[in-house]
């Protein structure tokens, strides 16, 4: 007689590995007919409309709690860890000074733009879901607005480091190898949190937390990549005006949209996988040592999962 193994000699490492085995012909088959490109760009409409509004949203509360000298402080740092090439530090100067002067009716006026990236996201989630969701459009800007209450912790935990990552930066090529390995997981940890919170409650599938967590983390971690990468590229001396007659602030608005585009396509494929996962990890429950049959499919009837003793 075979006895179930118990609980404590259970081997889960071996359902994960099946399950990262699964994953990529299950991702594969959940993007089949979807124009994955078309909606990374719906997203980027959405996400262009909303990124200022939400970087001077998180600016003006932060400068509510910390004070304006204190953020002028950090922006002034984050300019000295940016590359220069292209004008990225006096950029990021230049807003984190407009967002500390903006007037509490303009933070306001702005929450309903911020709020935009929500709608993107979800009109995509449910695309890819193929979901008849109602009222996606307040859904996703709703469901965003806990997100953008935790942005100015977000962004402090992003100047706050500012100050040692300019100092790395200027210690040779060991220092900058460290600051690029710090700022990596930084961004990992900024970016992961928020696309969590995406895939549970800004989605129009309900996921699970455990599934929310792990999605968002190892999606957060290519997206961190991404965004290393752009500011490596930063520091590329390309004439971005070149391909629009000699308007370098119009190339470099259109390469900010193409890097937007990947990211967020790096987001949909993430969500797919997660939600994909879910429902693998949903139909190969642990066995505990024993044999359970494969399901059939997701609307496959008890009857039939016995067997038929009429014939």
């Amino acid at each position: 007689m075979t006895h179930p193994r118990p609980w404590w000699r259970s081997r889960p490492r071996a359902r994960w590995r099946r399950m990262v085995h699964a994953l990529p012909r299950e991702s594969v088959r959940a993007l089949r007919h979807h124009d994955l490109l078309l909606y990374g760009a719906g997203v980027t409409f959405y996400a262009a409309l909303a990124v200022l509004p939400v970087l001077f949203v998180a600016t003006r509360l932060l400068t509510a709690v910390i004070g304006r000298t204190n953020v002028l402080e950090l922006g002034d740092d984050l300019a000295a860890a940016l590359p220069s090439q292209l004008g990225a530090d006096r950029v990021a100067s230049a807003l984190v000074r407009r967002g500390t002067e903006l007037t509490w009716l303009t933070v306001l006026i702005s929450l309903l733009p911020a709020s935009l990236y929500g709608e993107g996201l979800r009109r995509a989630y449910a695309r890819l879901a193929d979901a008849d969701d109602r009222f996606v459009g307040w859904r996703g800007r709703l469901a965003v607005l806990p997100v953008l209450a935790v942005a100015p912790g977000l962004l402090a935990g992003v100047l706050g480091i500012t100050p040692v990552l300019a100092d790395l930066f200027g210690k040779g090529p060991g220092g900058v190898a460290l600051g690029v390995y710090v700022a990596l997981n930084l961004d990992w940890i900024v970016v992961s949190l928020p696309l969590a919170w995406s895939f549970r409650v800004v989605a129009p599938d309900v996921l699970s937390w455990r599934a929310s967590l792990v999605g968002g983390f190892s999606t957060g971690a290519f997206v961190a990549g991404f965004l290393q990468g752009f500011v490596l590229f930063l520091t590329l001396p390309l004439d971005l005006g070149a391909p629009f007659g000699g308007q370098t602030a119009v190339g470099g608005v259109c390469a900010v949209l193409l890097w937007l585009w990947v990211l967020h396509m790096v987001v949909l494929v993430g969500w797919v996988a997660t939600r994909a996962g879910a429902a693998w990890w949903g139909r190969h429950p642990r066995t505990h040592g024993t044999t359970v049959p494969p399901a059939e499919g997701p609307h496959r009837r008890p009857s039939q999962a016995s067997g038929s003793t009429a014939s």
